[in-house]
């Protein structure tokens, strides 16, 4: 197996927030990023050049960067350009995430040629896939880490997450470190993608999107005042 930056059995924790989110902003994920550390941590996942130095400045642990950005016309957005992953990875990022769906990419290039392109740069590519043939396929081209990151959010990928199932697939497939993201939504869950295979386990909302966790509350509040 392919040595990783990231240590066996870690949780990653995934600090993002889009600019409609209350906590957008690089001081608050820097923030985020500390207090992760603080849990135990063992990388943090970060959207951005401006988040990644700052979480940089903030913790010294490891980072996997991407750059979350719309191209008209293209369904990509993590990472979509060689010129984005470069952006991230010059920002400190020790990790760059791409989509490494099968969908065109806004620089014109194929899948196969970004990888080899950023592995010319000495970049670390984790590889953002929505299938099990994507997985295999970014392994085959020289990703150094697949992430389920993509399952459930593409139009042929539709389902319940987390998706546990395809880990194990990957992991007893695939020669790279398997990464176990998406939908992981409570601890038990993050230990079962280990022991199904997962190298480390990326968390985020379920950890930094305070309005998601009070919505789930709430909703499962009215539920029970409505039984009562």
């Amino acid at each position: 197996m392919t040595t990783s930056i990231i240590a066996a059995g870690s949780l990653v924790v995934s600090c993002q927030a889009l600019p409609h989110e209350p906590l957008h902003g690089s001081h608050h994920m820097a923030a985020m990023a500390r207090a992760a550390a603080e849990g135990g941590a063992g990388g943090i996942r970060s959207n951005s050049p401006e988040d990644i130095q700052a979480i940089r400045k903030a913790v010294g642990l490891p980072i996997i960067g991407l750059w979350k950005r719309d191209y008209p016309g293209f369904d990509v957005y993590i990472t979509p350009t060689v010129e984005d992953a470069a952006a991230v990875h010059e920002a400190g990022a020790h990790i760059v995430a791409i989509d490494a769906t099968d969908r065109p990419r806004p620089d014109g290039l194929e899948l196969g040629e970004t990888i080899a392109r950023l592995k010319r740069k000495g970049i670390a590519i984790m590889a953002d896939i929505s299938t099990f043939e994507e997985g295999v396929r970014a392994a085959e081209l020289g990703a150094d880490y697949v992430s389920t990151t993509l399952a459930g959010y593409t139009p042929y990928s539709q389902g319940p997450l987390p998706r546990l199932e395809l880990v194990s697939r990957l992991a007893e497939r695939l020669a790279v470190p398997v990464v176990a993201e998406g939908g992981i939504g409570r601890p038990e869950q993050a230990a079962m993608a280990l022991e199904r295979g997962a190298h480390f386990v990326v968390v985020g909302s379920a950890i930094t999107r305070p309005q998601l966790i009070t919505a789930d509350y709430v909703a499962a509040m009215k539920t029970a005042e409505g039984r009562s």
